[in-house]
Protein backbone atom coordinates (compact mmCIF):
# COMPACT_ATOMS: atom_id res chain seq x y z
CA UNK A 1 0.00 0.00 0.00
CA UNK A 2 2.64 2.24 0.56
CA UNK A 3 4.18 1.80 -2.79
CA UNK A 4 1.23 2.58 -4.15
CA UNK A 5 0.87 5.62 -2.11
CA UNK A 6 4.43 6.86 -3.03
CA UNK A 7 3.77 5.71 -7.09
CA UNK A 8 -0.04 7.80 -6.92
CA UNK A 9 1.33 10.69 -4.93
CA UNK A 10 4.62 11.40 -7.48
CA UNK A 11 3.23 10.29 -10.48
CA UNK A 12 -0.14 12.80 -10.30
CA UNK A 13 1.92 15.17 -8.78
CA UNK A 14 4.40 15.32 -11.48
CA UNK A 15 2.19 14.62 -14.19
CA UNK A 16 -0.04 18.12 -13.14
CA UNK A 17 3.18 19.64 -12.83
CA UNK A 18 4.90 18.94 -16.03
CA UNK A 19 0.73 19.40 -17.84
CA UNK A 20 0.49 22.58 -16.06
CA UNK A 21 4.20 24.32 -16.96
CA UNK A 22 3.81 23.51 -20.49
CA UNK A 23 0.36 24.81 -20.93
CA UNK A 24 1.93 28.42 -18.80
CA UNK A 25 4.28 28.84 -21.50
CA UNK A 26 1.53 29.24 -24.07
CA UNK A 27 -1.95 30.44 -22.37
CA UNK A 28 -3.19 31.24 -26.13
CA UNK A 29 -2.90 28.08 -26.72
CA UNK A 30 -5.19 26.63 -24.12
CA UNK A 31 -7.32 29.51 -25.26
CA UNK A 32 -7.41 28.21 -28.90
CA UNK A 33 -8.44 24.71 -27.44
CA UNK A 34 -11.00 26.25 -24.95
CA UNK A 35 -12.21 28.23 -27.38
CA UNK A 36 -12.65 25.19 -30.13
CA UNK A 37 -14.98 23.52 -27.19
CA UNK A 38 -16.87 25.59 -26.20
CA UNK A 39 -18.15 26.27 -30.35
CA UNK A 40 -18.38 22.81 -30.15
CA UNK A 41 -20.72 22.18 -26.97
CA UNK A 42 -22.92 25.07 -28.81
CA UNK A 43 -23.13 23.41 -31.46
CA UNK A 44 -24.16 20.36 -30.00
CA UNK A 45 -25.36 21.62 -26.50
CA UNK A 46 -26.60 24.58 -27.17
CA UNK A 47 -25.64 28.06 -27.94
CA UNK A 48 -25.22 28.98 -24.26
CA UNK A 49 -21.82 27.76 -24.85
CA UNK A 50 -20.76 30.53 -27.13
CA UNK A 51 -20.79 32.83 -23.60
CA UNK A 52 -17.72 31.21 -22.70
CA UNK A 53 -15.90 31.56 -25.29
CA UNK A 54 -15.35 35.38 -24.72
CA UNK A 55 -13.75 34.02 -21.58
CA UNK A 56 -11.55 31.29 -23.05
CA UNK A 57 -8.32 32.83 -22.09
CA UNK A 58 -9.34 33.54 -18.22
CA UNK A 59 -10.87 30.33 -17.92
CA UNK A 60 -7.85 28.40 -19.59
CA UNK A 61 -5.67 30.48 -17.31
CA UNK A 62 -7.25 29.44 -14.30
CA UNK A 63 -7.34 25.93 -15.14
CA UNK A 64 -3.15 25.96 -16.17
CA UNK A 65 -2.83 27.33 -12.87
CA UNK A 66 -5.02 25.64 -10.93
CA UNK A 67 -3.11 22.39 -12.91
CA UNK A 68 0.15 23.56 -11.31
CA UNK A 69 -0.71 24.14 -7.69
CA UNK A 70 -2.41 20.32 -7.55
CA UNK A 71 0.43 19.27 -8.57
CA UNK A 72 2.08 20.84 -5.99
CA UNK A 73 -0.07 20.36 -3.34
CA UNK A 74 -0.01 16.35 -4.08
CA UNK A 75 3.87 16.03 -3.94
CA UNK A 76 3.85 17.83 -0.63
CA UNK A 77 0.24 16.16 0.53
CA UNK A 78 -1.00 19.59 1.04
CA UNK A 79 -4.89 19.40 2.26
CA UNK A 80 -5.40 16.20 1.07
CA UNK A 81 -9.37 16.14 1.98
CA UNK A 82 -9.62 19.19 -0.04
CA UNK A 83 -6.76 18.40 -2.29
CA UNK A 84 -7.96 14.78 -3.40
CA UNK A 85 -11.85 16.36 -4.12
CA UNK A 86 -10.60 19.03 -6.10
CA UNK A 87 -8.08 16.65 -8.22
CA UNK A 88 -11.42 13.66 -8.86
CA UNK A 89 -13.61 16.56 -10.78
CA UNK A 90 -10.90 17.96 -12.05
CA UNK A 91 -9.58 14.93 -14.13
CA UNK A 92 -13.90 13.90 -14.71
CA UNK A 93 -13.86 17.08 -16.27
CA UNK A 94 -11.04 16.65 -18.69
CA UNK A 95 -11.82 12.76 -18.92
CA UNK A 96 -15.10 13.82 -20.39
CA UNK A 97 -13.59 16.34 -22.87
CA UNK A 98 -10.97 13.74 -23.93
CA UNK A 99 -13.69 10.97 -23.96
CA UNK A 100 -16.06 12.99 -26.23
CA UNK A 101 -13.24 14.57 -28.82
CA UNK A 102 -12.32 10.92 -28.90
CA UNK A 103 -15.88 9.07 -29.37
CA UNK A 104 -17.14 12.13 -31.31
CA UNK A 105 -13.93 13.36 -33.63
CA UNK A 106 -15.00 16.72 -32.23
CA UNK A 107 -11.40 18.20 -31.37
CA UNK A 108 -8.75 16.05 -32.46
CA UNK A 109 -6.07 17.41 -30.34
CA UNK A 110 -7.16 18.39 -26.98
CA UNK A 111 -4.08 20.50 -26.24
CA UNK A 112 -3.22 18.43 -23.14
CA UNK A 113 0.59 19.07 -23.06
CA UNK A 114 0.49 22.32 -25.42
CA UNK A 115 2.28 21.98 -28.75
CA UNK A 116 5.57 20.23 -26.94
CA UNK A 117 3.63 16.81 -27.65
CA UNK A 118 0.71 16.32 -29.50
CA UNK A 119 -1.70 13.42 -28.68
CA UNK A 120 -4.65 11.70 -30.77
CA UNK A 121 -7.89 11.90 -28.63
CA UNK A 122 -7.74 8.47 -27.78
CA UNK A 123 -4.14 8.94 -26.57
CA UNK A 124 -5.45 11.50 -24.01
CA UNK A 125 -8.29 9.57 -23.43
CA UNK A 126 -6.45 6.50 -22.12
CA UNK A 127 -3.97 9.02 -20.41
CA UNK A 128 -6.60 10.34 -18.32
CA UNK A 129 -8.08 6.71 -17.59
CA UNK A 130 -5.01 6.04 -16.56
CA UNK A 131 -4.89 8.98 -14.21
CA UNK A 132 -8.50 8.79 -13.10
CA UNK A 133 -7.30 5.62 -11.22
CA UNK A 134 -4.35 6.91 -8.96
CA UNK A 135 -6.24 9.80 -8.25
CA UNK A 136 -9.23 7.73 -6.83
CA UNK A 137 -6.73 5.95 -4.80
CA UNK A 138 -5.36 9.30 -3.54
CA UNK A 139 -9.09 10.16 -2.86
CA UNK A 140 -10.42 7.27 -0.86
CA UNK A 141 -7.04 7.31 1.34
CA UNK A 142 -7.07 11.46 1.48
CA UNK A 143 -8.00 11.47 5.20
CA UNK A 144 -5.27 9.22 6.16
CA UNK A 145 -2.28 11.20 4.38
CA UNK A 146 -0.10 13.67 6.81
CA UNK A 147 1.23 16.43 5.11
CA UNK A 148 5.00 16.38 4.44
CA UNK A 149 5.62 20.04 5.73
CA UNK A 150 4.31 21.62 8.71
CA UNK A 151 1.06 23.57 7.76
CA UNK A 152 2.83 27.36 7.82
CA UNK A 153 5.21 26.12 5.42
CA UNK A 154 2.93 24.04 3.17
CA UNK A 155 0.60 27.66 3.06
CA UNK A 156 3.73 29.69 1.51
CA UNK A 157 4.54 27.57 -1.01
CA UNK A 158 1.21 26.94 -2.38
CA UNK A 159 0.61 31.08 -2.12
CA UNK A 160 4.16 31.77 -3.70
CA UNK A 161 3.02 28.63 -6.65
CA UNK A 162 -0.41 30.40 -7.01
CA UNK A 163 1.10 33.63 -7.76
CA UNK A 164 4.45 32.52 -9.83
CA UNK A 165 2.17 30.76 -11.96
CA UNK A 166 0.20 33.87 -12.28
CA UNK A 167 3.22 35.84 -13.15
CA UNK A 168 4.60 33.46 -15.23
CA UNK A 169 1.18 32.87 -17.54
CA UNK A 170 0.80 36.93 -17.56
CA UNK A 171 4.45 37.50 -18.98
CA UNK A 172 3.89 35.04 -21.37
CA UNK A 173 0.91 36.57 -22.94
CA UNK A 174 2.57 40.35 -22.87
CA UNK A 175 5.79 38.70 -24.16
CA UNK A 176 5.62 35.62 -25.89
CA UNK A 177 6.12 31.55 -25.01
CA UNK A 178 9.54 31.07 -23.15
CA UNK A 179 9.88 27.76 -25.53
CA UNK A 180 8.25 27.92 -28.47
CA UNK A 181 7.45 24.59 -30.08
CA UNK A 182 5.36 25.52 -32.96
CA UNK A 183 6.67 25.02 -36.35
CA UNK A 184 7.06 28.91 -37.10
CA UNK A 185 9.85 28.78 -34.69
CA UNK A 186 12.87 30.85 -34.95
CA UNK A 187 15.63 28.93 -37.45
CA UNK A 188 12.38 26.52 -39.13
CA UNK A 189 12.28 27.06 -42.84
CA UNK A 190 8.62 27.56 -43.26
CA UNK A 191 8.96 25.54 -47.32
CA UNK A 192 10.39 22.75 -45.50
CA UNK A 193 8.00 22.55 -43.08
CA UNK A 194 5.49 21.89 -45.85
CA UNK A 195 6.72 18.51 -46.58
CA UNK A 196 6.85 15.84 -45.31
CA UNK A 197 10.04 14.44 -43.76
CA UNK A 198 10.18 11.13 -45.01
CA UNK A 199 8.24 9.05 -47.84
CA UNK A 200 5.41 6.61 -46.83
CA UNK A 201 7.60 3.16 -46.06
CA UNK A 202 5.12 -0.17 -45.40
CA UNK A 203 5.53 -3.69 -43.78
CA UNK A 204 3.70 -6.40 -45.85
CA UNK A 205 2.93 -9.46 -43.86
CA UNK A 206 2.98 -12.99 -45.44
CA UNK A 207 2.46 -16.79 -44.71
CA UNK A 208 4.32 -19.53 -45.88
CA UNK A 209 2.09 -22.30 -47.70
CA UNK A 210 4.54 -24.62 -46.85
CA UNK A 211 4.95 -24.05 -43.62
CA UNK A 212 2.14 -21.51 -41.79
CA UNK A 213 4.80 -19.47 -40.71
CA UNK A 214 4.90 -15.24 -40.84
CA UNK A 215 6.87 -13.09 -42.07
CA UNK A 216 7.38 -9.35 -42.52
CA UNK A 217 8.96 -7.76 -45.64
CA UNK A 218 9.70 -3.92 -46.52
CA UNK A 219 8.64 -5.23 -50.04
CA UNK A 220 5.81 -7.00 -50.89
CA UNK A 221 6.89 -10.71 -52.23
CA UNK A 222 4.70 -11.29 -55.45
CA UNK A 223 5.26 -15.49 -56.07
CA UNK A 224 1.54 -16.81 -54.70
CA UNK A 225 2.91 -20.01 -54.79
CA UNK A 226 5.13 -19.25 -51.34
CA UNK A 227 3.29 -16.81 -50.05
CA UNK A 228 -0.20 -15.70 -49.04
CA UNK A 229 -0.62 -12.30 -48.39
CA UNK A 230 -1.72 -11.52 -44.72
CA UNK A 231 -1.60 -7.18 -43.92
CA UNK A 232 0.49 -4.64 -44.60
CA UNK A 233 0.39 -1.50 -42.35
CA UNK A 234 2.92 2.09 -42.73
CA UNK A 235 5.91 2.22 -40.44
CA UNK A 236 6.52 5.92 -40.88
CA UNK A 237 3.08 7.50 -40.85
CA UNK A 238 3.97 9.69 -38.12
CA UNK A 239 6.46 11.30 -40.55
CA UNK A 240 5.00 11.40 -43.85
CA UNK A 241 2.73 14.80 -42.99
CA UNK A 242 3.94 17.99 -43.37
CA UNK A 243 4.28 19.90 -40.29
CA UNK A 244 2.65 22.93 -41.52
CA UNK A 245 -0.54 21.70 -43.77
CA UNK A 246 -2.77 24.66 -44.00
CA UNK A 247 -0.21 27.96 -45.04
CA UNK A 248 -1.74 29.83 -47.79
CA UNK A 249 -1.41 33.75 -48.82
CA UNK A 250 -4.31 35.82 -50.81
CA UNK A 251 -4.59 39.02 -52.79
CA UNK A 252 -8.11 40.01 -51.96
CA UNK A 253 -8.39 39.28 -55.83
CA UNK A 254 -8.16 35.44 -54.54
CA UNK A 255 -4.55 35.31 -55.80
CA UNK A 256 -2.38 33.19 -54.08
CA UNK A 257 1.13 34.52 -53.57
CA UNK A 258 1.89 31.74 -50.64
CA UNK A 259 5.37 31.50 -52.33
CA UNK A 260 6.28 35.46 -52.50
CA UNK A 261 6.64 35.19 -48.92
CA UNK A 262 9.37 32.75 -48.88
CA UNK A 263 11.45 35.36 -51.48
CA UNK A 264 13.92 37.54 -49.77
CA UNK A 265 13.44 39.82 -46.48
CA UNK A 266 10.09 39.98 -45.47
CA UNK A 267 9.21 41.56 -42.32
CA UNK A 268 5.55 39.97 -41.61
CA UNK A 269 2.77 41.84 -39.52
CA UNK A 270 0.19 39.11 -37.77
CA UNK A 271 -3.12 40.68 -37.10
CA UNK A 272 -5.27 38.06 -37.04
CA UNK A 273 -8.58 40.13 -35.86
CA UNK A 274 -8.49 43.73 -36.30
CA UNK A 275 -11.23 44.22 -34.21
CA UNK A 276 -9.19 42.72 -31.48
CA UNK A 277 -6.14 43.93 -32.37
CA UNK A 278 -4.31 45.94 -29.66
CA UNK A 279 -3.41 49.64 -30.42
CA UNK A 280 -1.15 50.00 -27.60
CA UNK A 281 2.02 49.86 -29.53
CA UNK A 282 0.72 50.92 -32.93
CA UNK A 283 2.70 54.17 -33.30
CA UNK A 284 6.31 52.26 -32.79
CA UNK A 285 5.01 49.62 -35.45
CA UNK A 286 4.37 52.41 -37.67
CA UNK A 287 7.58 54.11 -37.32
CA UNK A 288 9.22 50.36 -37.95
CA UNK A 289 7.28 50.39 -41.28
CA UNK A 290 8.43 53.62 -42.41
CA UNK A 291 11.84 53.17 -40.88
CA UNK A 292 12.08 50.15 -43.69
CA UNK A 293 11.09 51.96 -46.40
CA UNK A 294 13.57 51.76 -49.44
CA UNK A 295 15.30 49.08 -47.19
CA UNK A 296 15.81 45.59 -47.99
CA UNK A 297 13.37 44.55 -46.22
CA UNK A 298 9.68 43.95 -47.66
CA UNK A 299 7.04 44.90 -45.22
CA UNK A 300 3.05 42.85 -45.77
CA UNK A 301 0.50 42.67 -43.42
CA UNK A 302 -1.12 39.27 -43.05
CA UNK A 303 -4.96 39.13 -41.71
CA UNK A 304 -7.91 37.16 -41.31
CA UNK A 305 -10.17 40.42 -40.97
CA UNK A 306 -11.77 41.23 -43.91
CA UNK A 307 -10.82 43.79 -46.73
CA UNK A 308 -12.97 47.21 -45.26
CA UNK A 309 -12.16 45.93 -41.92
CA UNK A 310 -8.08 46.08 -42.58
CA UNK A 311 -8.70 48.76 -44.74
CA UNK A 312 -10.21 50.71 -42.48
CA UNK A 313 -8.19 50.19 -39.54
CA UNK A 314 -4.96 50.46 -41.50
CA UNK A 315 -6.38 54.01 -42.19
CA UNK A 316 -7.09 54.79 -39.02
CA UNK A 317 -3.78 54.09 -37.72
CA UNK A 318 -1.97 55.38 -40.50
CA UNK A 319 -0.37 52.23 -41.75
CA UNK A 320 1.37 52.25 -44.64
CA UNK A 321 1.70 48.25 -45.85
CA UNK A 322 0.29 46.25 -48.35
CA UNK A 323 -1.92 43.52 -46.91
CA UNK A 324 -3.16 39.70 -47.74
CA UNK A 325 -5.46 36.85 -46.74
CA UNK A 326 -4.52 34.26 -44.24
CA UNK A 327 -6.64 31.81 -42.00
CA UNK A 328 -6.98 33.04 -38.59
CA UNK A 329 -6.60 29.80 -37.18
CA UNK A 330 -2.41 29.63 -38.91
CA UNK A 331 -2.08 33.22 -37.92
CA UNK A 332 -2.54 32.36 -34.28
CA UNK A 333 -0.43 29.78 -34.90
CA UNK A 334 2.56 31.79 -36.22
CA UNK A 335 2.95 33.93 -32.96
CA UNK A 336 0.64 34.52 -30.15
CA UNK A 337 0.40 38.49 -30.20
CA UNK A 338 -1.95 39.99 -32.40
CA UNK A 339 -0.46 42.01 -33.89
CA UNK A 340 2.63 40.45 -34.02
CA UNK A 341 5.75 40.54 -35.80
CA UNK A 342 8.06 37.73 -37.69
CA UNK A 343 11.00 38.11 -39.67
CA UNK A 344 11.75 35.75 -42.64
CA UNK A 345 14.67 35.10 -45.36
CA UNK A 346 13.98 33.31 -48.08
CA UNK A 347 11.45 31.40 -46.12
CA UNK A 348 13.12 30.99 -42.95
CA UNK A 349 11.97 32.53 -39.59
CA UNK A 350 14.81 34.95 -38.28
CA UNK A 351 13.25 36.91 -35.66
CA UNK A 352 9.79 37.07 -33.90
CA UNK A 353 8.66 39.85 -31.14
CA UNK A 354 5.14 40.25 -29.63
CA UNK A 355 4.30 43.95 -29.92
CA UNK A 356 5.00 45.00 -26.60
CA UNK A 357 8.66 44.29 -27.78
CA UNK A 358 8.23 45.90 -31.03
CA UNK A 359 12.03 46.04 -32.89
CA UNK A 360 13.26 49.21 -34.73
CA UNK A 361 14.30 49.32 -37.56
CA UNK A 362 18.47 48.74 -36.78
CA UNK A 363 17.59 45.81 -34.69
CA UNK A 364 15.82 44.09 -37.91
CA UNK A 365 18.41 44.48 -40.46
CA UNK A 366 21.07 43.20 -38.00
CA UNK A 367 19.19 40.33 -37.49
CA UNK A 368 19.31 39.23 -40.80
CA UNK A 369 23.23 40.10 -40.68
CA UNK A 370 22.76 43.10 -42.94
Amino acid sequence: MKIVDKFSRFFVGALFIFSGLIKLNDPIGTEIKMEEYFEVFANDFGSFFLVFKDWALEIGLILIVLEVVLGIAVLLFYRMNLTAKVLLGLIIFFTFLTFYSAYFNKVTDCGCFGDAIKLTPWESFTKDVILVVFILHLFWYRKRYTPALPDQVGHIIIASSTIISFALGIYALLHLPFIDFRAYKIGNNIPQQMQPEEQPRFEYVFKKKDSGEEIASEKYLGDTTVYQYISVRQTNEDKTKAKITDYSVFTDQGEDITQNTFEGNKLLLIFYDVSKASAKNIDKVRALVKALEGSKVEVMALTASSAGEFEAFRHKHQLPVAYYFVDATVLKTIIRSNPGITLWKDGTVKGMWHHNDTPDAATVLNTLGE
